[in-house]
């Protein structure tokens, strides 16, 4: 079975993930789920992976490196994909995304996190566990940008995922590893690219942070992401990046420069229709600012309790919605909730 073949049959069952493995069986992810088969032998695994590599690729695979990129089938699907060896064998994972971009309607974002989006300065977190969506839930953000704001878009991306077609906007993309050698490099360039809008595929590493802090304080709306569940961890993952001498500095400079947060997960929905998200948002008001510049990050939920007409919301109250509308069961909730107790009495 050639890429193209394998890859158009996972997608025929919706699945969301591939898994290819020399000495393994071939499994693909369908609503969270992994699904063995067989029909694929050893050498069969291994000539697939290697006919999604270039040449330069396999060369530097045979020194050691994993090797993270994008590719399209002749279709013109798109996935992310991560070749590595594991127990001296070759292993990929790819990523099916979407052909299209989807709208906030689709994935179930609320239209007023559109209000963050019309900011000209400040940053805005896309948070999660991997696989939870933040990838698309950022393409959608910045199509979003890209249909309604005359203005430069620059994605740095590791690696390209979501294409866009400029349509108000300018939109340039910058690959890691193709365009650009790294996330720090590429924030320091685009300072002086001219953008009004930078998407961070990854804030990684102590730099980067600080780099992308500096980009949201001085007029760039700055979208990124972090591998962190919730709000309240979000945050102190920033805090926490940065030495003791300078974490003061960083909660002042995120009690100004920071638009919110926008923490996801996502879950199976009942009888195998799908998965659904549930997102946790803050923002950034005068109270949640005070307390994060008085070292009382910790108070962020009860702002996020009382934030509904600031357009905050807790994921208690996202699970608890998604509950009562069908969508997700109550073991389900249950099983991704941060506080247990809390849910229980709201549903």
């Amino acid at each position: 079975m050639s890429i193209d073949k394998l890859i158009e049959f996972a997608r025929s069952k919706n699945a969301s993930d591939i898994h290819l493995t020399v000495g393994a069986a071939t499994a693909i992810r369908i609503n969270g789920k992994l699904m063995r088969f067989s029909g694929m032998d050893d050498s069969l695994v291994n000539k697939t992976i290697l006919s999604m590599l270039s040449a330069d690729q396999e060369r530097k695979l045979g020194d050691g490196d994993d090797i993270d990129f994008s590719f399209s089938t002749e279709s013109g699907a798109r996935q992310r994909v991560n070749v590595f060896r594991q127990s001296g064998k070759l292993a990929a994972s790819i990523r099916l995304l979407n052909e299209t971009i989807p709208s906030f309607q689709d994935i179930g974002l609320p239209n007023y996190v559109t209000d963050m989006l019309t900011a000209l300065k400040g940053l805005i977190l896309v948070t999660g566990a991997t696989g939870s969506g933040k990838s698309t839930t950022l393409a959608t953000m910045v199509d979003y940008i890209n249909e309604h704001r005359q203005c430069h878009i620059l994605t740095i991306e590791d690696p390209v995922e979501y294409r866009y077609t400029p349509k108000a906007a300018t939109i340039r993309q910058r690959e890691i590893g193709t365009d650009v050698k790294g996330f720090n490099y590429a924030l320091r360039s685009a300072l002086r690219e001219n953008p009004d809008v930078i998407l961070v595929g990854e804030m990684r590493d102590y730099e980067t942070i600080k780099l992308a802090l500096t980009a949201a304080e001085t007029g760039h709306l700055v979208l990124a992401t972090l591998h962190t569940t919730g709000a309240i961890q979000t945050i102190n993952r920033i805090i926490d990046a940065f030495p003791n001498e300078e974490q003061n500095q960083v909660r002042l400079q995120l009690s100004f420069s920071l638009n919110g947060v926008i923490s996801q997960c996502l879950m199976p929905m009942p009888e195998d229709k799908g998965r659904v998200a549930a997102f946790e948002i803050l923002r950034n008001t005068e109270a949640a600012a005070n307390l994060i510049r008085s070292e009382k990050v910790f108070q962020l939920r009860t702002v996020m309790q009382a934030g509904s007409k600031a357009g905050m919301v807790t994921l208690n109250e996202s699970l608890k919605r998604l509950y009562l509308e069908g969508k997700i069961s109550k073991e389900t909730a249950m099983e991704y909730t941060d506080d247990k107790a809390e849910l229980a009495s709201l549903i």
